[in-house]
């Protein structure tokens, strides 16, 4: 028994030794342990990359960070900087965002696989997604509530009113205030004060109020702009870690001004990584729909839906006109519609600038088809104006990602016409067969809850599905 006591002691003399040599190495390398998995920072490869024994999914996009970067993460040596918590904590709350991401993406894909969309769905719901106009209904709708049930969304304070935590409300800009208001005042459920439990990080700035107040008219000058969002990215990530942490890409934006693609080149990592939530999602002038966000654009004249769209005609009620538009001389598209089709046809009715004894919507209500053509810039109005008119949308544009396009069939409930089929455009629309039409039409009912403004918002509305946009993105994005 001595004898082997006194093996037994060297042995675990030497363990020890073993370990804490073992444990130096490691941490030497760039590792570093934690109570959910190990944390490595390459420095070959300059990434940050988390490790652990959940499983995830193929993730589709990755943001490098650079050396000096993941410094500015794990060391502060500006007094300001946010006060950090301890390193432990940190890590802690980082790695519970990654195991609750993977987790969600775990039961999207089970739920993608399911036949019965029903047998996902809890009782007392007052919604089951159509398979008509979702890609996948059952992936749609796990993902929505794992939506509902984890992410958050931090909202920067800094910045003053009137150009910052205050957009416009009504008319042709009416989603980036009420966007901005409804996610500062009322998502509760979405919104955190804790930056270190955010998935996403919120910039809230308005293009539209830059616009009105820091452009000069007819210089086209946007220096003013994008000097604006440099500054503002500037502040944020000299007071705290997150913007540099990941080189903005857990960072968003939202602008329905056309100009919002170009005020966001102030700083070339919120054009390059952030998730740029935009009305003008034109993919030849750098919108991106892997990373990028399209904003549906609402017209809403002194901030509310007209009456009349509110309860459009039964279903079966007449409609006398094939197709109608109405709008001024805007772009190239436009121009070719009104040389076709201005006053030329009594069934496709084409107006420039409508009659002032004529009624806009009491067209669009007598109409089955409605005309959606670009403008300057690629968005239009009257898409949702449409659906809520129950008139099926013609889509006559170019380089255009449609919203919602992750998870909506735009063909289920809306037609696409080429651009060099508009001379043929009354050809085209009258090939559609009837039993075509009317799904489309039934298809428009069951869409239109994603595109209603609802104050405070509800489930499934078009407030809820800009941000599952934003939380699709944030699911597909590997910060390494």
């Amino acid at each position: 028994m001595e004898n082997f006591r006194g093996y037994l002691l060297p042995a675990v003399s030497l363990l020890f030794a073993t370990s804490v040599l073992f444990i130096l190495i490691l941490s030497s390398s760039g590792y570093y342990f934690s109570s959910f998995g190990v944390i490595s920072f390459n420095s070959t490869a300059s990434n940050f990359e988390f490790k652990s024994s959940v499983p995830t999914a193929d993730l589709l996009r990755t943001v490098s960070v650079s050396d000096h970067e993941i410094q500015a993460v794990r060391f502060t040596g500006s007094t300001n900087v946010l006060k950090r918590e301890s390193s432990a904590r940190v890590l802690s709350k980082n790695e519970q965002l990654k195991q609750g991401l993977a987790r969600a993406r775990a039961s999207i894909r089970k739920a993608a696989s399911t036949q019965n969309v029903s047998s996902i769905i809890k009782n007392g719901v007052d919604f089951v997604p159509s398979a008509a106009i979702y890609r996948n209904p059952g992936a749609f709708y796990q993902s929505y509530v794992e939506m509902e049930r984890r992410f958050k969304v931090y909202v920067y304070r800094e910045g003053e009113l009137p150009i910052t935590h205050y957009g416009p409300c009504k008319d042709i800009y009416t989603i980036e205030g009420r966007f901005m208001s409804e996610i500062e005042h009322g998502a509760k459920r979405f919104r955190t004060s804790d930056p270190h439990r955010a998935h996403v990080y919120y910039l809230p700035f308005s293009v539209a109020w830059m616009v009105k107040y820091l452009y000069k008219p007819l210089t086209y000058d946007l220096t003013p702009l994008k000097q604006f969002v440099a500054d503002y990215v500037r502040v944020v990530s000299s007071k705290y870690p997150f913007w540099n942490r990941t080189c903005g890409a857990d960072h968003f934006m939202l602008a329905c001004h056309d100009w919002g693609p170009h005020v966001s080149k102030g700083n070339s990592r919120l054009y390059n990584n952030s998730i740029r939530v935009l009305c003008n999602a034109n993919t030849s002038e750098g919108f991106n729909p892997q990373k990028d966000v399209t904003l549906p654009e609402i017209h809403l004249y002194g901030g509310y839906v007209s009456p009349k769209l509110l309860s459009p005609p039964p279903f079966n009620a007449p409609r006398p006109y094939l197709a109608f538009f109405a709008g001024g001389l805007h772009g190239t598209i436009r121009s070719i519609l009104l040389q076709h089709w201005k006053g030329h046809d009594k069934d496709v009715i084409v107006f420039e600038y409508l009659p002032k004894d004529q009624d806009y919507y009491s067209f669009m209500l007598k109409s089955k088809f409605c005309l959606c053509p670009s403008g300057h810039e690629v968005a239009s109005p009257r898409i949702v104006e449409s659906i809520y008119a129950q008139c099926v949308p013609v889509i006559l544009s170019q380089n255009y990602v449609l919203p919602f396009s992750d998870v909506l069939r735009w063909e289920a409930f809306s037609i696409q016409v080429d651009v060099s089929e508009i001379p043929r455009l009354k050809e085209v629309l009258m090939a559609v067969p009837e039993e075509k039409y009317k799904m489309l039409k039934e298809n428009l009912k069951a869409v239109r809850r994603h595109f209603e403004l609802n104050q405070p918002a509800k489930r499934f509305d078009v407030f809820h599905m800009i941000l599952h946009s934003i939380w699709l993105r944030r699911l597909n994005m590997r910060l390494g």
